[in-house]
C-alpha cells in the first residue's frame, strides 16, 4: 500500500465532496483527528490511515472485499484422509493445495510441496495430520484486499468464513486475477 500525503488525502475527500466529519465518521475517527492529519500536524498510526483510506475507496465504491476475491465452493480434506487421496482431490479440482477440515472448520493446509517433501517409503497412505501445515488465517467476506493482501504476505491460503462456515478461499491467484 503506498502511503498517501495529508494533500492527497484532503484532495480526495474533497473530489468525492466528502466533509471532515462524514469522512471521519466513516472511518470511525474523530473529525479533529482528520483536520490534524491533513493539516500535516500528526503522523497517523497505519491502522488509523489503512480506516481512512479504506472509508475513502469505499466512497469512491471501488474498494475490493474478500467476498469479490474468493473462490467458491471450498474443497477441503480431513485430517485423517489419506496423502494418496489429498493428492487425487488436488489433481481433480486443480488445486495445489487444500485447507483440512475438521467439524467443518479449517484447521490447516497441505500443499503439493508438503506432500512432495514426505520421506517415507510408502508416504500415500500417511495420514494428511502428519504433513499438513495448523497455520492458516480466516477472515470475513467484508476483509478489505489490502488485509487479505498482507495475510497471504505470510500464508499460502486465506479462508472466508461467515457463521462458522467456510464460503471461500483466497489464494494468491486469485489476487493476480484481480489485478490483471
Amino acid at each position: 500500500m503506498e502511503l498517501p500525503t495529508p494533500a492527497d488525502l484532503r484532495e480526495r475527500r474533497n473530489e468525492l465532496d466528502l466533509t471532515q466529519s462524514e469522512l471521519a465518521e466513516q472511518a470511525d475517527v474523530s473529525q479533529p483527528l482528520i483536520a490534524r492529519i491533513e493539516g500535516g500536524d500528526v503522523d497517523p498510526r497505519l491502522s488509523t490511515l489503512r480506516r481512512i483510506v479504506n472509508a475513502l475507496e469505499e466512497a469512491e465504491g471501488g474498494i475490493l472485499r474478500a467476498e469479490d476475491l474468493m473462490h467458491s465452493p471450498v474443497y477441503g480434506i480431513e485430517p485423517d484422509d489419506s496423502i494418496k487421496f489429498a493428492i487425487e482431490t488436488m489433481n481433480q479440482e486443480g488445486y495445489s493445495q487444500l485447507p483440512v477440515i475438521r467439524d467443518e472448520y479449517p484447521v490447516g493446509i497441505v500443499s503439493l510441496s508438503d506432500v512432495r517433501h514426505v520421506d517415507d517409503e510408502d508416504p500415500g497412505e500417511l495420514p494428511i495430520a502428519d504433513v499438513m501445515r495448523e497455520s492458516i488465517t480466516t477472515v470475513t467476506r467484508e476483509t478489505t484486499v489490502d488485509e487479505v493482501d498482507t495475510h497471504l504476505d505470510h500464508h499460502d491460503a486465506v479462508i472466508v468464513i461467515e457463521n462458522g462456515e467456510m464460503i471461500g478461499i483466497i489464494t494468491d491467484a486469485d489476487i493476480a486475477a484481480h489485478m490483471s
